[in-house]
């Protein structure tokens, strides 16, 4: 039994990555220590027994060089032929990986995951196309030797002294459903060499001497058992936390590793992921961007940012930080992340610089109280001088040392002076000016060229003797060498601080210019203008054209775009498609079709995927940096937010406008229900009881009966109408037909017209005498004053009293119908022109529709009108005003 209060709930995590592997196709790895141990063999072999089993297999691609028992496991699997590529003038063939997806195999053979496809491939990388293949939801049973895995490829140099280039990251391996260890002891491995199993026997012999040592295959077997071990224990742990099996958790450490632009960098980050594998230890990859990070060179830039992707390929968490310090900021990261480990590569500089800046090694061990401090091993190729360094930050052009020559002068103008007319022992003073103004302004080398002609002046004009360059006075020449020192010293201050000026000054910048543009979409009501801020702020961010995707109807397409005049071709959009529909950047500098022009990044919200942002420099050859990614990165999540909003204010209306539908369709239902089939009941039983007992009623009775059943008719018609007539408003349909209108003739006409409904009421009219003609559809007119009096007569009770009053009020025209009914409710007041809406009145409320004020509302507004309600204040009653311009 489980102890009290211990949880033996599964792990959500672990759940919700097996969740996650239920859409995907299962991946199976052959691992082998080297080549020839018999990796295609077995996956061949076990392809065979699947299909035995009844399952769809087909050969993907499957590399036999040659060797005969391999070619024979081929025979009955089905092979999809490869596809040709041209390139330079040779036909290269590759996988066809579109081909397989169509086909849609319940499992398909990979052979060699870390081959790098030919360029103008989808992907470059052939573990890639697995990966797409996987997400289809396709078994895929695939080789390679460990040489080959990411982490190790360091470990692997030192080994065999050969550096491979194709290597699969670490999550491809981590990824995968099983590892199937492919083993050869090295004396039948070498047999097999000998034999010409393996290579043709002259590049056997070769392959003896030099890689296929015993020591080599020995010291490789061993990585692949200890790779595939540590698969097994994390299979083995996974399963445990799926099922809740109590085990000897690990604490749950923290490697933090330092990255910087030296080609090192890498090695250190392969070491960190095995110690951080060892420890099954979050990894996170710090890099401390310091003010040498704005005098970095181009292929700094490039190897940063390859290291950088190294580390994220490798599952890591990639962070930067701005800092003066680097082992102040590691040390404040680290405290802050709670961190066990920090991962350091060992140091490549000069002693010489070392004593001028420190070591970073040094300085980590000896502060990072608590810290376990872990120096990888340096590569094996020196690094590259470090331009970046302030002392190799030289400016080329002129103007700068011709700068420091007048301010020199001057300077020395400036000391003549005061030296001829005062006694100033210490007029040396005035030349540190001229040499901090140099720092500030152009950094370090001009003002070691000021502080040199500094020196060079004062000895020259101030010292004894005069106009000569030797020293008199041994005082002196201690002082020349202060001033010298001096000088030295606070150019290289200055220009220090200059650079952390600068990239302080950068970081505001890039800081103001993002709260900048959220403030400004912040306020956008338009989607359109808000996605033309988008594009035109990157364009001016990353120097580059903007194009932004996003789906309509099915497809995607280009909603934006600076310049506005700017298209993608066919491939391009079918980049941009994958990008979305892998949610995965792609094109320029990606893993997918790298060498695009544009690079197409997704943008979502945890809501949903928004959309696809293209950015293509404006400088062709121009590669984007870490820093514009992470620009793009931060914009792209903004504009997804920002589209977001206006997508869930349209979601909004839409439920707003779907709940007003639905009232209104239960308002006409309970309308078509009730009050038409009252009239019916009346017209169907006047009817009947004609047709039944005719002769027992007098011409009296009949009479009556008809004259109901017309009236019940009649107002039948008038429901009809109204219903008719709404649906013309609702459909724009209205369009008055403009007339003459006398007034007189509109009142009296819509008198006579009413006059079944008014016949129990008494109505009273008055029309003052100089009204001039209106311009009116005569036919809508009237038809809205009809229905303002039969709302009239169904308030007003029996023997009321109707006013309709016509005169002018400055340049426009009334006419006021007033009723002796209970008035509108106050809440009423300003629904009473709603559709299908009817004031409470309890059991006086006459039978209608609820359309007649809403109708005769459409109808006013239609010529240019307007129609208002009101409850009178002589008595009680409601007050109607018609309104026409003059």
């Amino acid at each position: 039994m489980p102890a009290l209060g211990e949880d033996t709930r599964p792990s959500p995590d672990a759940l919700l990555k097996a969740a996650e592997k239920e859409a995907r196709g299962k991946l199976k790895i052959f691992l082998g220590a080297a080549p020839g141990v018999g990796k295609t063999y077995e996956m061949l072999s076990a392809a065979r027994r699947r299909k035995g089993e009844g399952i769809d297999v087909v050969v993907g691609v499957a590399e036999t060089h040659g060797r005969a028992e391999t070619e024979a496991q081929l025979a009955g699997l089905e092979v999809v032929p490869r596809r040709k590529v041209e390139y330079r003038g040779r036909t290269l063939e590759e996988m066809d990986l579109d081909t397989i997806l169509k086909r849609r195999p319940a499992l398909v053979l990979v052979d060699e995951l870390a081959h790098t496809n030919a360029p103008g491939s989808r992907h470059p990388k052939r573990y890639l196309d697995v990966e797409e293949l996987l997400v289809a939801g396709i078994d895929v049973y695939s080789t390679m030797n460990v040489q080959h895995v990411e982490s190790l490829n360091d470990v692997v140099a030192r080994i065999t002294r050969i550096r491979v280039r194709e290597t699969v990251p670490d999550r491809v391996i981590d990824a995968a459903d099983e590892v199937e260890l492919v083993d050869l002891t090295p004396a039948d491995l070498m047999a097999r060499l000998r034999e010409g199993k393996v290579y043709v026997r002259e590049q056997a012999q070769r392959a003896l001497r030099h890689y296929f040592s015993p020591g080599n295959l020995t010291a490789l077997r061993e990585l692949a058992l200890r790779r595939t071990a540590e698969r097994v224990d994390d299979q083995m742990l996974s399963y445990m936390r799926e099922h809740a099996i109590t085990g000897p958790w690990a604490a749950g450490e923290r490697v933090i590793v330092c990255i910087d632009p030296s080609a090192a960098a890498a090695n250190a980050v392969r070491a960190a992921k095995r110690t951080a594998d060892g420890l099954d230890a979050e990894l996170i990859a710090l890099y401390v961007e310091t003010d040498r990070h704005a005098t970095l060179s181009e292929p700094e830039h490039t190897q940063l940012a390859q290291t950088m992707r190294l580390a994220a390929e490798l599952g890591a968490e990639v962070v930067t930080v701005p800092g003066r310090s680097v082992v102040e900021e590691v040390l404040a990261f680290a405290r802050s992340r709670n961190a066990t480990r920090v991962v350091v590569g060992k140091s490549q500089r000069s002693r010489w610089f070392e004593l001028r800046h420190g070591s970073v090694v040094d300085a980590l061990v000896r502060s990072g109280s608590g810290l376990a401090i872990e120096v990888a091993p340096s590569g094996d190729r020196p690094p590259p001088p470090a331009r970046g360094d302030w002392l190799f930050d030289i400016p080329l052009a002129p103007g700068p040392y011709l700068e420091g020559v007048l301010t020199t002068a001057v300077a020395t103008g400036l000391g003549k002076l005061v030296d001829s007319t005062i006694v100033v022992p210490n007029v040396s003073l005035l030349f540190v000016v001229p040499v901090l103004i140099a720092a500030a302004r152009h950094g370090l080398a001009p003002s070691l060229w000021v502080s040199g002609l500094s020196v060079l002046s004062y000895n020259v004009l101030f010292l004894p003797p005069l106009y000569q360059l030797t020293i008199g006075d041994p005082a002196n020449v201690v002082a020349l060498f202060l001033f010298m020192f001096v000088a030295i010293a606070a150019s290289a201050l200055a220009a220090r601080t200059r650079s952390q000026t600068e990239a302080a000054r950068r970081e505001a910048r890039t800081t103001a210019d993002l709260y900048a543009f959220s403030r400004k979409i912040a306020g956008v009501m338009d989607l359109y203008d808000l996605l033309w801020i988008v594009v035109t702020y990157l364009a001016r961010l990353l120097n580059a054209e903007v194009v932004i995707l996003m789906p309509q109807d099915g497809r995607l397409d280009a909603s934006a775009a600076f310049p506005p005049d700017g298209e993608l071709n066919d491939a391009e959009l079918a980049a941009a498609r994958w990008s979305w529909d892998a949610d995965h950047p792609t094109g320029r500098g990606t893993d997918t079709l790298p060498g695009g022009r544009w690079l197409f990044v997704p943008i979502r919200t945890s809501r949903a995927p928004i959309g696809v942002i293209g950015v293509m420099p404006a400088k062709e050859g121009r590669d984007f940096s870490e820093r514009d990614r992470r620009l793009l990165e931060a914009v792209g999540s903004q504009a997804a937010v920002a589209i977001e909003r206006f997508t869930l204010a349209e979601d909004i209306d839409q439920a707003r406008l779907g709940a007003e539908r639905e009232r209104l369709r239960s308002a006409m239902l309970t309308s078509v229900s009730h009050d038409l089939r009252t009239p019916l009941a009346s017209i169907i039983g006047s009817l009947s009881s004609l047709r039944s007992y005719r002769d027992r009623y007098d011409e009296a009775t009949r009479d009556e009966l008809l004259g109901t059943a017309l009236s019940e008719a009649e107002r039948l018609d008038r429901f009809v109408g109204n219903l008719l007539d709404m649906t013309r408003l609702d459909a724009g349909a209205i369009v008055p037909k403009r007339e003459s209108v006398d007034v007189g003739d509109l009142v009296s006409t819509a008198l006579r017209r009413a006059g079944p409904v008014l016949k129990d009421r008494v109505a009273a009219t008055h029309v003052a005498h100089d009204l001039p003609a209106l311009s009116l559809d005569f036919v809508l007119t009237e038809q809205a004053l009809f229905n303002l009096l039969d709302n009239a007569a169904k308030y007003s009770p029996a023997g009321g009293r109707i006013e309709i009053d016509a005169h002018r009020l400055g340049d426009r025209v009334e006419i006021v119908v007033r009723d002796e009914g209970p008035g509108i409710p106050a809440e009423a007041l300003d629904r009473v022109f709603d559709k299908f809406y009817r004031a409470h009145d309890g059991d006086r409320r006459r039978a209608g529709t609820g359309l007649g004020l809403a109708i005769a509302r459409g109808f006013v507004e239609a010529q240019g009108g307007s129609l208002l309600a009101r409850n009178r204040t002589d008595r009680s009653g409601a007050e109607f005003t018609l309104s026409y311009p003059v």
